[in-house]
């Protein structure tokens, strides 16, 4: 599999590094649910800290294959991600640059692949994997202002925006908490095609409007 393939690549080329402490994989790989759609999620741990640098973050991430491009992930609230797309083979790749007392701070219990000391099994050891869950009083207190919004949007003919809005309700409310009613980790709306009872998952495709302009 070519998430394998490269992660395994990822390892030789770091290991020669004496910057770099150790690498992990989190995502797909710790669930052992890799398929052919999936990206790779790797969190590479540096002596010193280099991110949110990006010159000293894109160094590293140009070495490990064919690089085609890199932004940082400012958009979800981190920057010391990069994502990544590389070729031969077409793979997203995302790399997040962690210093050793970073790395403790996880949402999940990562793969070791790299661990040149031992620090990074000990740092897992010394820590805990904390997933954030949902504030409800944080939704409650915008939730019905939300659809408010919402209904002015639909009475003006305003319909796209209200697309938009309903996607936004999903992954922020609706999706997070119908996840957490099956039992899963708040993910959005990741693989809720898999991960929920029939009926809730029906429940939560009727939250998906049709687009039909109004001509008046």
């Amino acid at each position: 599999m070519i998430q394998i393939d490269f992660a395994n690549r990822v390892k030789s080329i770091l290991e020669k590094n004496d910057g770099i402490l150790g690498v992990a994989v989190g995502g797909s790989w710790i669930a052992q649910q890799i398929d052919e759609f999936s990206d790779l999620d790797l969190e590479i741990v540096t002596k010193e800290k280099i991110a949110p640098h990006k010159p000293n973050m894109l160094a590293i991430a140009e070495s490990l294959g064919n690089f085609l491009s890199g932004f940082k992930g400012e958009h979800v609230g981190e920057p010391r991600l990069l994502i990544c797309l590389y070729d031969n083979p077409l793979l997203h790749v995302d790399l997040k640059f962690v210093t050793l007392d970073e790395f403790k701070i996880r949402v999940e219990t990562p793969f070791i692949l790299l661990d040149k000391n031992g620090a990074l099994q000990q740092a897992i050891n010394d820590s805990e994997a904390q997933f954030p869950y949902p504030d409800y009083q944080w939704i409650e207190d915008r939730f019905w202002t939300w659809i408010h919004y919402a209904l002015l949007k639909i009475g003006r003919g305003e319909h796209l925006e209200a697309l938009d809005f309903f996607g936004f309700l999903r992954m922020v409310v609706l999706g997070p908490m119908i996840h957490i009613k099956n039992g899963n980790l708040p993910r959005g709306v990741r693989k809720v095609e898999m991960e929920l009872d029939a009926l809730d998952y029906q429940s939560l495709i009727e939250t998906i409007p049709t687009y039909q302009k109004l001509i008046y």
